[in-house]
């Protein structure tokens, strides 16, 4: 106390000094609630009542710290020892650098206490997952501007309390933060149960990324690349080491990917089922031949589109596809009639069914005729852009597939009427559909044929675009085919009314379904006995383009038609009147009606199109210019559960 009589107002009262050089600065006081007594040591020894004193720089020091400032280290053992995956979500929700760390976490990194509660919640929402996705894994697809590694970490992060992602597909990325490989880590480490993924136009993703999905990803079965120049076979032969279950392999336009991946993968993925390879430029038949060879016994899918392999692969493909269902054939300029030859004589096809052949210029009469005889199972045959096939080819290869049922020619300019009608008749007793598309060799000849015993299998015919073929090539296919019950003839200008009625009369099965667009030469008279002869089983008819079609035309079908859902009479010679007419049947229940281009088609059509309405579900009025916008909000408000195309 002694001390505190004797003193004189200097600094000796405390040692340290005065706390705050000027105790008077206005800047030192701020206004923080109820004044309180606070003792300042100054000259004159004085007691007063003021509030707290802070100042902002001098506050910042003694801040409590921020979780912030802990390493990634710490924050790591932080986030792996959180309970749940609810917990987890919580805080990636936080900061991009929280979200990040979390995604970086292993599901066996986290601490043993929480992997139970992992389970149980996994098991609690597998049930929701299968009601919500159809196959019971989570699927997500990005696409764009919204393919981002930091979407991809929120991915990982939000569906690992639901047992993961299981399907993940990823169409482009944004060009300035695109998906690298870091998305791919988090999804490897955060979605150990994936088992489809698929990569589209991912130009920044590489080796190191496919090297973490195979890492993480030991379930992946279905692999599908397309447009990743960056992914090399250093990135595939990761996958095929790590990824024994790939059943599925989808590789276009991967310009490093050649020969050594693909061995690699047929070494250690023995149970490929599906194989696709298009435009991969470094791929040859080394590649083809480990592939194939090695899943011969499960191998039911391949596909060889725009490669540089030569006669030896498909001589393998006709060896060792054994399992083969499916095989398709496209754009392969190294492959010679020697090719398809030996692979019909290879004996491995026989449980081929569908074969389908595209621009190769190997296809000639005699391997044609090979592949017919070597796949004795055969149902689909599609032909197209084959230049060097003739008709004897094409009728020696229906003569020897005695099971095909569907049979499809498109821009093979040398097949002719002979031909197209000798293959007719030399299937055999199960050919259901055949097809003719942009054949330009077709000529409407007339032929002498002999009295033949009918094709009563076939049920399906289209011509498209075939401006050879007239009335006189419908005659005899009226005569031939009396069991038809699907006819499209589209864009047929030299088809008039005589040459389809010959159809109708000979039609012994209702039809069903029936394409006349574009035929600019058939009248009314065609869809009046067509409707009286029909009617009772027409449940689909397009008159697309068919210009002298008029409302007489929609009277006949009004009256007899029963069991019509679909009507397209765009660009026809119809009015109001054909509209109404059809809106007073009582039997008519149109789901889709197309009068697109129906320049006479105006606003009185309004009530029939209204009452129509009542069981219509897609209506066309594009181009009808005489509707006016008013009837069309009309119609909008009205037709509340139909689609109306404006």
């Amino acid at each position: 106390m002694s001390k505190v009589f004797e003193f004189a107002g200097e600094n000796d009262f405390c040692p340290g000094g005065p706390i705050y050089t000027n105790p008077k600065e206005p800047s030192l006081f701020l206004s923080l609630g109820l004044p309180v007594d606070v003792y300042f040591p100054s000259r004159k020894r004085s007691r007063i009542s003021a509030p707290f004193v802070f100042s902002e720089e001098r506050f910042e020091q003694k801040k409590q710290a921020s979780i912030e400032v802990l390493p990634d280290e710490c924050l790591f053992e932080i986030f792996r020892r959180l309970p749940g995956g609810e917990e987890r979500s919580a805080c990636a929700c936080v900061s991009k650098r929280w979200l990040i760390l979390l995604s970086s976490i292993c599901r066996d990194e986290l601490c043993s206490q929480n992997r139970s509660a992992v389970k149980n919640t996994e098991v609690k929402s597998k049930i929701e997952d299968e009601e919500i996705e159809g196959d019971g894994c989570l699927s997500r697809s990005l696409e764009g501007k919204k393919a981002t590694d930091i979407r991809l970490a929120a991915i990982a992060v939000g569906t690992a309390n639901c047992g993961g992602l299981g399907k993940l597909f990823i169409r482009g990325s944004n060009s300035s933060q695109g998906v690298t490989k870091v998305g791919l880590r988090a999804i490897a480490r955060g979605c150990p149960s994936l088992k489809v993924l698929s990569l589209w136009n991912l130009p920044s993703v590489g080796d190191e990324g496919l090297s973490e999905i195979s890492n993480g990803c030991h379930m992946l079965e279905k692999l599908d690349l397309s447009q990743c120049p960056a992914i090399t076979d250093k990135g595939l032969l990761a996958i095929a080491k790590n990824c024994i279950n790939l059943t599925d392999l989808v590789l276009e336009s991967c310009s490093n990917i050649g020969n050594e991946g693909l061995q690699a993968v047929g070494k250690h993925c023995t149970n490929l089922k599906s194989i696709s390879i298009t435009n991969c430029p470094g791929v040859g038949d080394q590649g083809i031949a480990a592939l194939v060879s090695s899943a011969s016994n499960v191998l039911t899918k391949l596909k060889l589109q725009s490669l540089n392999i030569t006669d030896v692969s498909l001589a393998v493909v006709g060896h060792y596809g054994k399992a083969v269902t499916d095989l398709v054939l496209t754009s392969l300029p190294n492959v010679s009639e020697r090719g398809f030859w030996v692979m019909g004589n290879g004996q491995g096809l026989h449980k081929l069914k569908s074969l389908t052949v595209t621009s190769c210029l190997g296809v000639t009469d005699i391997g044609l005729e090979a592949v017919g005889k070597g796949c004795p199972n055969l149902k689909q045959f599609c032909l197209h852009k084959c230049a060097f096939l003739s008709d004897n080819g094409l009728v020696s290869f229906a003569k020897a597939a005695e099971t095909l049922e569907s049979l499809q020619l498109e821009e093979c300019h040398r097949i002719t009427q002979f031909g197209f009608f000798g293959s007719l008749l030399n299937c055999g007793a199960n050919l259901k559909a055949i097809s003719l598309v942009n054949c330009f060799g077709i000529r409407d000849l007339k032929l002498d044929l002999p009295e033949l015993s009918p094709c009563n299998s076939l049920r399906s015919l289209s011509i498209r675009n075939c401006p050879g073929f007239g009335d006189g090539s419908l005659a005899l296919l009226g005569n031939l085919c009396p069991q038809l019950r699907n006819v499209e003839l589209s864009g047929l200008q030299g088809v008039t009314d005589a040459g389809f009625l010959s159809v109708l009369e000979n039609c012994e099965a209702g039809l069903v379904k029936v394409n006349l667009s574009g035929c600019i030469n058939l009248s009314d008279k065609v869809v009046s006995v067509m409707t009286e002869q029909h009617g009772w089983t027409l449940e689909m008819l397009n008159l697309d383009g068919c210009r002298r079609i008029t409302d007489a035309s929609l009277v006949a079908i009004a009256e007899n038609c029963f069991l019509l859902y679909d009507l397209d009479v765009s660009k026809c010679a119809t009015t109001d009147s054909g509209i109404a007419a059809m809106a007073r049947s009582k039997q008519l229940c149109l789901q889709v009606l197309s009068v697109s281009g129906c320049s006479m088609i105006s606003d009185k059509s309004l009530p029939a199109l209204v009452k129509l309405g009542q069981t219509l579900l897609g209506l066309n009025l594009q181009h009808c210019n005489a509707i006016s916008s008013s009837t069309v909000d009309i119609l909008v408000e009205r037709l509340w559960r139909c689609d109306i195309l404006l």
